[in-house]
């Protein structure tokens, strides 16, 4: 077995015996194979549905960098990643990631990825009901970071 998916697992078995949270766990290295950050599920132990074990990892490896650009690392996750987790993934600029079981997997255990990948493909609307309002108001803040030129990330 990989190590670094083995590290993994023993993550989502380690929060799964402390009560944390579902048998989810992650590893982030440098290019170097060095252990940058570890996570588990914990939405759980924190009543924070966002507490995802890549989630975790990728908070604690920007934490330890000091960046919000994990571009020079890779993600190993036990489990396929969920929107959330990869939407996160691609905001901190990973480019590879290596996971364990898929979603299909995680769904015949009762998680409900499928739901929110329904939803995305422009099925499942009932799921969320999404409203504009005061865009004139609003958009003075986006047109105040241009100027200021803003990072972009």
């Amino acid at each position: 077995m990989n190590k670094y998916m083995k590290k993994a697992r023993e993550n989502a078995r380690r929060g799964m015996e402390n009560k944390e949270g579902g048998p989810f766990g992650a590893v982030i290295v440098d290019q170097e194979g060095n252990i940058i950050a570890n996570g588990n599920n914990r939405v759980i132990q924190e009543k924070d549905p966002t507490q995802h074990a890549e989630i975790v990892a990728i908070r604690e490896a920007c934490k330890k960098q000091n960046t919000y650009d994990l571009s020079n690392c890779i993600l190993y996750s036990s489990c396929e990643p969920c929107p959330m987790c990869l939407s996160a993934i691609i905001w901190a600029n990973i480019k590879t990631v290596f996971y364990g079981c898929t979603k299909e997997d995680a769904g015949k255990i009762g998680f409900r990825d499928d739901k929110i990948y329904e939803y995305l493909k422009g099925k499942k609307k009932d799921l969320v009901e999404l409203k504009q309002l005061d865009q004139q108001e609003c958009i003075k803040e986006f047109e105040d970071y241009e100027k200021e030129q803003g990072e972009i990330y």
